[in-house]
């Protein structure tokens, strides 16, 4: 009887966990102020690139060997795979080319050393970055001597060697997110860590971006139910957390 009470409360809590997501992120359309507005699919021409770079939250174990588009196991298996499914499935006729370029443990110099090869060789006309939660994180572990400073000024830079070498491209900054009740994130990590989200949503507003607000769509999250739910360390998604995300990331980007 114990089991099957614990089965029918787990199975409760992933259907309203999962059954909360429109609303969760209903109750964030505000955040959109002062950010690019959505893109239009029909601004897409065929076969146009859209890229996912980040750390480990895109990289997700995917297949850094698999260089090919569209490809399940080089897109990983977090919100960047999610997100491609679904763009791939609603806009077919577009026949859009999907790449995951994220790595593990990356800060935004390490992007910055790749960004030729990772990014600019395949000329995406979506770009969407998600980078910082590393440059606070180890900064945090005692692992890396970077600062708030140093993260927007890098960022920055890179933003701007990306808009001369590819005036057209649309930006996605997804904002970095830590949340609290989970085994990586305690009180420690703030209010430092705040100053990392600001510093993307300012790079956000000063580049014309769309800006993805995740710290405050898994605030949200967590009061539907536990954070563990949508994140077990804090940092990394479950499934339903990726699913969270790639559905923010849809909405946001291309409002559906």
């Amino acid at each position: 009887m114990s089991d099957r009470r614990n089965f029918l409360k787990k199975a409760f809590v992933g259907t309203a966990g999962l059954a909360a997501i429109p609303a969760i992120l209903s109750a964030n359309d505000n955040e959109m102020d002062g950010t690019s507005s959505k893109i239009s699919i029909n601004s897409l021409k065929n076969s146009q690139v859209i890229l996912f770079q980040g750390d480990s939250i895109t990289d997700a174990g995917r297949n850094k060997d698999a260089k090919d588009p569209n490809v399940q196991n080089a897109l990983g298996g977090g919100y960047a795979f999610l997100a491609a499914a679904e763009l791939l499935n609603t806009f077919a006729a577009k026949s859009l080319k999907i790449y995951n370029k994220g790595i593990s443990g990356n800060k935004v110099f390490q992007l910055a050393d790749r960004w030729q090869k990772d990014c600019l060789d395949l000329n995406p006309r979506v770009l969407s970055i998600l980078i910082g939660v590393n440059d606070y994180w180890h900064k945090h572990n005692g692992n890396y001597d970077g600062t708030v400073e140093v993260y927007e000024k890098d960022f920055r830079a890179l933003l701007k060697r990306t808009k001369e070498a590819l005036p057209e491209v649309k930006l996605v900054i997804c904002e970095p997110f830590a949340v609290l009740g989970c085994k990586a994130v305690d009180a420690t990590w703030f209010p430092e860590f705040d100053l990392y989200r600001a510093a993307a949503r300012k790079l956000a507003d000063e580049f014309g971006t769309i800006f993805i607000p995740y710290h405050e769509i898994f605030a949200k999250a967590a009061r539907v139910v536990p954070p563990t739910y949508w994140t077990a360390d804090g940092v990394h998604p479950t499934v339903a957390g990726a699913k969270l995300m790639a559905a923010a990331w849809v909405k946001y980007v291309f409002g559906k």
